[in-house]
């Protein structure tokens, strides 16, 4: 069972859609395909322009900021994929500030109108919806509208990886949202989307940059229902099939409220047993808790329980355990994992087995 925060399963029906026989990028096949693709994205984002491009998410994350800095960035660094964007900035020696916390820290609204007001030449801002590093939300949508009311030419960019799919975002005052396959939309890695607003299409047009990441030539492209470069087919076949699905039997919003019933539940049973959850503002997309037996238990959930939950990365490593709730998880599944959890405490003599977690689980998701 795997529950890690991406990549993600791929359900049965996307597999299948995806081995179908192999079909070229230029084709009115293809172009109908993906013009339908373009349409769903539209509902998923809300914004003005959609961008799919054959990347992870990194390679969106730096397109948008090659595309979107001309003067200076401000980057938000609260774990290791804030850090990314101002490693990005370096490697293009692009001017950047950086406001850095502790990996459970939200960015605080008054510090980023603060810098915006002492700094003229910051022109976009990039921030996390959702940090996975520690499983943290940012006040993303609070600092877009403060920011827009200082300078509205400023464009917010926002990494929703982890958020696009999970929750509804406000993409009101945002510029740029990113998104990747392998999270939320249930597909293998190597697909990257981003959302637009016009003034971002308008500043993208004006400054053209690069060459495979020019978004200005990509987006020109894309409009007529075709890529710039070679297209991902199989996985934007399989974007088709996942997002078609998640309307027509789930609706997006019935999975909006499904997973922060499922993300709810799951934090209040592992509270209950014990745990700790670490970040301050968690996001809805993973639940993740502090414990100093993170590598014990899940080695014992891998090897005996047959989930397969994912770690902390560097200072957090073997400190914390973040289980994911994107895309289409079962509730029978969530709750095999927090018993799971309860048995693997009990393994370990640090908690006897009573059945505490699923019962705080299952009470949480199915009360009426």
């Amino acid at each position: 069972m795997l529950l890690t925060p991406g990549p993600t399963p791929v359900p049965e029906f996307v597999r299948k859609a995806m081995a179908d026989v192999t079909i070229h990028h230029r084709t009115p096949e293809f172009e109908q395909i993906f013009k339908e693709t373009r349409e769903l994205l539209f509902e998923l984002f809300s914004m003005d322009e959609v961008v799919m491009l054959a990347s992870s998410g990194s390679g969106a994350m730096e397109a948008c900021v090659t595309n979107l800095t001309l003067k200076k960035a401000l980057t938000i660094n609260s774990g290791k994929f804030g850090e990314r964007f101002g490693k990005i900035c370096k490697a293009f020696d692009i001017d950047y500030t950086e406001i850095k916390n502790d990996w459970d820290t939200p960015v605080s609204v008054d510090a980023i109108v603060e810098a915006v007001k002492n700094d003229s030449d910051i022109d976009a801002i990039f921030i996390q919806l959702c940090e996975s590093a520690g499983g943290l939300r940012h006040p993303v949508e609070e600092l877009a509208k403060e920011v827009k009311k200082i300078n509205k030419d400023i464009m917010i960019v926002a990494d929703g990886i982890t958020a696009v799919g999970v929750e509804k975002i406000d993409t009101t005052n945002l510029d740029a949202v990113i998104t990747g396959s392998q999270k939320a939309l249930m597909l293998p890695p190597g697909l990257a989307i981003i959302g637009f607003s016009n003034a971002a299409v308008e500043k993208i047009d004006k400054n053209q940059k690069g060459f495979y990441f020019n978004l200005a030539t990509e987006i020109k492209k894309q409009k007529t229902n075709t890529t710039a470069w070679t297209a991902a087919t199989t996985l934007i076949i399989g974007l088709k099939e996942i997002l078609t699905y998640i309307k027509s039997n789930v609706g997006f919003d019935k999975l909006y409220e499904d997973t922060a019933k499922r993300a709810e539940a799951t934090k209040e049973a592992l509270k209950a047993i014990g745990f700790d959850i670490y970040p301050k503002v968690p996001a809805k997309a993973m639940t993740a808790v502090y414990t100093e037996k993170s590598n014990e238990i899940r080695k014992i959930l891998k090897e005996k329980y047959n989930v397969n939950i994912a770690g902390g990365q560097d200072h957090l490593k073997g400190n914390i355990f973040r289980i994911n709730h994107m895309g289409l998880v079962e509730d029978f599944e969530a709750a095999w994992v927090v018993n799971a959890i309860e048995l693997a405490l009990d393994e370990l003599e640090i908690r006897d087995f009573d059945g505490t977690a699923n019962k705080v689980f299952l009470s949480k998701v199915f009360r009426a």
